[in-house]
Formats: structure tokens, C-alpha cells, sequence
């Protein structure tokens, strides 16, 4: 009988809709709600992120020691997560708006990371039971629920504002009640303590050793920090683009949806295209395909929202493609490793989380630098300027991963 796949699809939205909707919404819930500083909110997330970099091979050092406590940590870190996101957007802050903001997120977003780990090298075993194409299978399950996800809570806030005055206590209890149909669904897919107690796991940094000392687990992690950057940088500075060089404000969410959508459901293309043609085959069409939607966008101007449309859907559809098969090509090389998976996804997510900070902390003062500023009043050279950096410098770092994939020799079987 084959084992039912969607509790894995709804483990992923829950674990998304914590993650990319959070740094669209919640600064600017806080400036309208309690007239928080723009500014302030801004160092703050730098910083959390730069905590979130530092505790994420920590999260996957616990995860990878606590295997055998694996289902309860997973349930504490969903209800973490659930009491967080109540906090941040449906209680009234008990003490000054920004700490209370700071201490909400530190608790979102390290059971956000820590179940990211979790669930990720739980897939490593999981694939095993699903044949030789299992890993690429369970991406597609996976990563379209993710996107799915993203998808929804990036836009659950403003259908609720038509049917509620506080749509942000709704998108807050929802996400609760997700988190717990979600891990109730996933009870009986971490493995039992019987099981997980003959696994002893050293309870020391060397869990990290077998996948740094991997040619090919080191060259992915690698190319993932290079993929994983012109994301972080379309991420920061999607909103500036929409609004100042489109001259199209009030289209961000549709046009944010339509990339979403446009991943999720390539997601299952790429991951047949997979099991067809190879991953790495595949994966290489799709960076092409992001490089070309980009290059066309540093040529738009004011107006050209249906070109813009149309680049949204085919990155999108590229990133479908990042998203789901080369963290299974990662997971395949863990299988044969045999062991390590939490400590890997630890390192995998510190990659990410590292593009992100470093997106954060060098993108902004750039734009400041070529004297650009939020809103439609900008000199032609700084609105040149924002489209270099949101549209030309991630075609750079993907040529970049690029290169370094087509020189990586994977272990897929050879067609």
C-alpha cells in the first residue's frame, strides 16, 4: 500500500505560512497598529535574523541529538509557534510595541527553524520507504504544500479585513488551529521512541563532521547558498520594485501571489521532470529559466505590470524548481551517508538564513547610497539603480550556482 503523502503537504504549509508572509506582515501591522518606527522595525528583524543564522546549526545539532524525543519537541515547537503568532498579532503588546515584537518573533521563528530541520531530515527516512525515486516524490508533496502555504498567508490578511475588523487575530487563531490539525496529521511519521532508542547519537559538534567532510554534501550546501541569494534578494526588494519603478502601488499582493502560485504548482512538474531527465538536468533548465525572466525585468519601466506578470510566473515557476529538487538531491546524498540528517538541514537552513542576512544588511544601504527612497518620487538613476540591484545582480549569482552545479558531480544514477 503506498503511504499517504498529504499530511506532509500540510506539515509545509503550516511550517510556511511562519516564514516569508511574517516579514511582509508584521512591520507594517505594527507601524499602523502602535506607530512603531519603520526604522526600528527594520534593525530589529536584522537582527533577529542574524540570531535565527547563529542558533540554526544549533536547532539541527538538537534535533539530530534529541531523535529519540523527536515527536514531543515537535509538538512543543508547534505550539510555540502557535502562542507566538497569537502574541505578535492578537494580544495587545504588555510591554513596549518593539520588545514585545523582538520577543514574539525569537520564539516564531526558532520553533519555525527548529521544526524546518526536523522535517526535513525526517523526509531523509521517509523517501527510503518510497522507492528509488521517493525523494523527488516527496519533494513535490512537500514543497507545493509549502507553497501553498506562502500563497495563502501572504494574502489570508486581506480577505479577512472584508469579513472582520481585525484581520490579523484571524490570520493569528488560524494559524493555530493549523498548527495543531498539522501535527496531529504528522503524529505517526517521526518514528517511535522504541525505535529512535537504539539510534545514540554523539551529543557534540561532531555530528556536523560526516556531511562537512563530504565532497558532494559541501559542493551542495555551497550551491545552495548561491541559489538561495538571488531569492533573498528579489525577497527584500520586490515591494520597492512594484511600487517606485512600476509606479504600481496596491498590486504587490496579486503580483506576490502569482509568483507563489506559479511555484506551487510547478512544484510536481519539476519533480516528474526529475524522475524523467534527472535533477540536476532539470534543476539547470530551471536556474536558465529564472536568469532570462530577470534579465528581461531590468528593462521594465513605469506601466509595464502585465510584462512584470509574466516574469513573476516564470520565476516563479523556476523557483518551484530550487525549492523542491535540490533539497532532495541534499536528501539523497544524506540516505547514503546514512546518517546526520538533523545536523545536515541545520547546516542547509544556516545557508539560507545566511542569504537572507546578508541581503538584508547590504541591499538597503546600497539603495540609500544611490539616493533611492520609498514611493514614486525618485531620480532616474536611483530607479536605474534599484533595478540593477533587484533584477541584474541575481542573474550574476545564478550564473554563479550555476557554473557550480553543471562542475558537480551528483549521484543520480546515470540516464
Amino acid at each position: 500500500m503506498t503511504p499517504a503523502l498529504w499530511p506532509w503537504s500540510l506539515f509545509a504549509a503550516m511550517i510556511a505560512a511562519a516564514g516569508l508572509p511574517i516579514y511582509i506582515h508584521a512591520p507594517k501591522f505594527y507601524v499602523d497598529s502602535y506607530g512603531t518606527s519603520l526604522t526600528a522595525l527594520g534593525l530589529t528583524l536584522a537582527a533577529l535574523r542574524l540570531i535565527d543564522v547563529v542558533q540554526d546549526p544549533l536547532l539541527g545539532w538538537l534535533a539530530e541529538a534529541g531523535r529519540r524525543y523527536r515527536a514531543t519537541l515537535v509538538w512543543v515547537a508547534a505550539m510555540v509557534m502557535a502562542l507566538a503568532m497569537t502574541g505578535l498579532f492578537a494580544v495587545a503588546p504588555p510591554i513596549a510595541p518593539l520588545a514585545w515584537f523582538a520577543l514574539t518573533l525569537i520564539l516564531l521563528f526558532s520553533g519555525f527553524s527548529f521544526l524546518t530541520i526536523v522535517f526535513y531530515a525526517q523526509g531523509v527516512q521517509k523517501a527510503a520507504q518510497l522507492g528509488p525515486k521517493g525523494h523527488f516524490r516527496l519533494a513535490g508533496w512537500r514543497e507545493t504544500g509549502s507553497l501553498l502555504g506562502v500563497s495563502a498567508a501572504a494574502v489570508a490578511p486581506v480577505g479577512l479585513a472584508s469579513v472582520t475588523a481585525h484581520p490579523f487575530t484571524g490570520f493569528a487563531l488560524g494559524f493555530a488551529v493549523l498548527a495543531l490539525m498539522a501535527t496531529l496529521a504528522m503524529r505517526g511519521e517521526w518514528g517511535s521512541a522504541a525505535a529512535q532508542a537504539n539510534d545514540r547519537p554523539t551529543a557534540d559538534l561532531s555530528l556536523f563532521r560526516p556531511i562537512l567532510a563530504d565532497t558532494l554534501a559541501r559542493r551542495l550546501l555551497l550551491i545552495a547558498l548561491l541559489n538561495a541569494a538571488p531569492v533573498a534578494v528579489t525577497s527584500t526588494l520586490f515591494l520597492f520594485f512594484v511600487e517606485s519603478r512600476l509606479n504600481a502601488p496596491g498590486l504587490e499582493g496579486p503580483l506576490l501571489l502569482l509568483f507563489f502560485l506559479s511555484a506551487a504548482a510547478s512544484a510536481p512538474v519539476w519533480s516528474r521532470a526529475a524522475a524523467r531527465f534527472g535533477a540536476k538536468r532539470s534543476l539547470l533548465a530551471a536556474m536558465a529559466l529564472a536568469i532570462a525572466a530577470f534579465l528581461w525585468a531590468v528593462t521594465l519601466r513605469e506601466g509595464d505590470v502585465v510584462p512584470f506578470a509574466l516574469i513573476c510566473a516564470a520565476s516563479g515557476a523556476a523557483l518551484g524548481a530550487d525549492l523542491t529538487l535540490l533539497p532532495a538531491l541534499f536528501a539523497r546524498r544524506l540516505a547514503t551517508l546514512g546518517k546526520g540528517e538533523g545536523a545536515a538541514f541545520g547546516l542547509w537552513s544556516f545557508m539560507s538564513k545566511l542569504s537572507l542576512a546578508l541581503a538584508a544588511a547590504t541591499l538597503l544601504p546600497a539603495l540609500q547610497a544611490a539616493e533611492f527612497t520609498p514611493g514614486t518620487n525618485n531620480t532616474e538613476p536611483a530607479l536605474f539603480a534599484l533595478s540593477l540591484l533587484y533584477a541584474a545582480l541575481p542573474c550574476a549569482l545564478k550564473l554563479l550556482a550555476i557554473t557550480l552545479l553543471a562542475m558537480t558531480e551528483t549521484d543520480e544514477p546515470r540516464a
